[in-house]
């Protein structure tokens, strides 16, 4: 029997959610919130795949297996000319209000 997904933190929802060029083609790719959220923490904000992990509060192997996935996902809209589409996953926002300065830095958000 497989073990239960476990639900990856992420600091806030993406705010958009629909991207393509004025001529895109074909089946729109759906990416999960947390594979945005892996691509948001290792590409934008510079952390390493363990600091992501440890935000995300999953293992690093399983950011790896979330950031490739993510990376293919980019390449067959980018290559392809296909609409990305950010919704739904396995994850739990932030239990803070607003973003949290920790989440940026790999610091974690309080009351984890």
């Amino acid at each position: 029997m497989p073990r239960p997904r476990k639900c990856r933190r992420v600091c806030e929802l993406p705010r958009h959610t629909e991207f393509g060029s004025r001529s895109a083609e074909g089946e729109s790719v759906p990416m999960a919130v947390d594979e945005y959220e892996a691509i948001r923490l290792i590409d934008l904000e510079g952390l390493t795949q363990e600091e992501a992990a440890e935000q995300m509060q999953v293992g690093r192997s399983t950011v790896q297996a979330i950031y490739n996935s993510a990376r293919h996902k980019l390449a067959l809209c980018l290559v392809g000319g296909r609409p990305l589409i950010i919704t739904g996953g396995d994850y739990e926002v932030c239990p803070r209000q607003r973003p949290c300065g920790g989440c940026r830095h790999g610091g974690g958000c309080p009351g984890r």
